[in-house]
Parts: structure tokens; C-alpha cells; sequence
């Protein structure tokens, strides 16, 4: 990798998405709309034994659910757009590796999480109420770190896709499986045994692991520290295969 490569391709990354309005708002405040809906439609449930109503048990953990969704989805798209104008051919015909360019892809998305976590962080604490054992910083950089997660997956899976929509088509393969197995709608120890196996290498089960963790413990566990470790090794394989897998021609 080249420093000055990596640096330019991240600049130019941001610029373009600087210039596109609509991708912006999507990143940085759909989550944030969607914690709002959540809490109304939970509005009305009952207080559990603990005291919390269902919106501020499931709240934390959609903190992490939600943008890694949006930025998986938003990624893969923006990196396919580059093939099918033809960009992304021109640029890896320059002494550009496709690392570089992965790599500053990488870091102008994660530097969008870190706004759109930061608001949402802001909406759920601050507006709506939600309340953490652990600390609120916590909760920040993991879901910093789960939105990096789903912008890695992204440019993973649009290095095998050659339209937008067959990039489209990854998110019922990669981003629903996930959802439904991560522990948020049945806990991971009630699922049936094959069933919890496959939970356990999915990338985003650790993700709401740790989350959870901060979410019931005032301090740091040794489950979260696992779970965090496990979910960097995931974005830093994305990202390697990614670059392997990378065509510099579109078929």
C-alpha cells in the first residue's frame, strides 16, 4: 500500500459522498429515524420485571443492527456504481492496488459511521431515554466499529457482483441470516443446536454479544473484549479477500 495513494483515494471517497445528498442523509440519519419509529411503536408495551420497557432492552443492541445494515447496503452499491461507470476499470489500470482502494473505502465509510453512530448515539441517550450499565463511549465505539464491520462485508460482497442490483441481491444471503440469528429476537443459547453453530461464526452475533455486555455490565468483560477482537479479525479477513477477489476488468 502507498500512503499517498490510500490518502488521495479516501479524499476523493469523501468528496463524492459530500456531493450526494441523498446517500448522506441516508447514512446519518436514517438509523436515527429508525430509533425514533422503534420507540413508538413500543411506546405502549409493558415494563418488564427489570423495570425497562422493550424498547430500552432492544434499543442498545439496534444501535449496532441498524447502521451496520445501512452501511453494508450502502457500500456495496457505491463500490459497484464505480464498475459500472467505468471508474473503478481506470483507476486499477494506475499503479493503484486494489488494497489501496479498498482501504480508502474502508476509511471514508468508517469516518461516516462514526457520524451517523455518533448522532444516533445522541438520539437514543439523549432524546429517547435509553439508559446502559456500561459506559455510553462503549456503546459508540462498538457501533462504530459493527457500521465498519457492515462497510467491509460490503465491499466484500461487491467484488462478486457486476450490477448494483446483483449487489442488492447479497443482503437477504449476508445481512437478514444474520439479523435473525444474532440473539436479538430468540437468545443464542435457545436456538437449536445447528442453528446456534451457525450463529457462532456469524460476524454480527459478536457484535450484539459485546453490546449486550455493555448494555448489563457497569464494566468492561472479558466476553466483551472476545467479542471485539472477533469482529475486527472479521473486517480485516473482509477487506483481504475483498482486494484478492477484486476484478480489474469488468466481465
Amino acid at each position: 500500500m502507498s500512503a499517498v495513494v490510500y490518502a488521495a483515494t479516501t479524499t476523493r471517497i469523501l468528496r463524492q459522498l459530500r456531493a450526494d445528498h441523498r446517500t448522506v442523509v441516508m447514512i446519518a440519519v436514517v438509523p436515527s429515524l429508525l430509533l425514533v419509529l422503534l420507540y413508538f411503536m413500543y411506546q405502549n408495551t409493558p415494563v418488564g420485571p427489570d423495570g425497562r420497557s422493550l424498547f430500552e432492552r432492544i434499543a442498545i443492541t439496534m444501535l449496532g443492527i441498524l447502521p451496520f445494515v445501512v452501511m453494508f447496503l450502502v457500500t456495496s452499491i457505491a463500490m459497484q456504481r464505480e464498475r459500472t461507470s467505468g471508474t473503478l476499470e481506470r483507476i486499477l489500470a494506475t499503479p493503484m492496488t486494489k488494497l489501496d482502494l479498498l482501504a480508502g473505502y474502508g476509511s471514508a465509510f468508517s469516518l461516516s459511521a462514526v457520524v451517523q453512530a455518533a448522532l444516533a448515539c445522541a438520539v437514543a441517550f439523549w432524546l429517547l431515554g435509553v439508559t446502559s450499565a456500561g459506559s455510553v463511549a462503549w456503546v459508540l465505539i462498538i457501533a462504530v466499529l459493527v457500521a465498519v464491520l457492515g462497510v467491509s462485508l460490503g465491499l466484500l460482497c461487491s467484488a462478486f457482483a457486476r450490477t448494483e442490483f446483483q449487489a442488492v441481491q447479497f443482503m437477504p444471503i449476508i445481512v437478514i441470516p444474520q439479523f435473525l440469528l444474532c440473539g436479538l429476537l430468540v437468545a443464542r443459547e435457545d436456538l437449536p443446536d445447528w442453528l446456534r453453530w451457525i450463529s457462532n461464526v456469524l460476524p454480527l452475533s459478536y457484535a450484539v454479544e459485546a453490546l449486550q455486555q455493555v448494555a448489563n455490565h457497569p464494566g468492561t468483560t472479558a466476553i466483551m473484549v472476545w467479542d471485539l477482537v472477533v469482529v475486527v479479525a472479521f473486517v480485516a479477513a473482509a477487506l483481504t479477500i475483498g482486494a484478492a477477489t477484486l476484478r480489474r476488468r469488468t466481465p
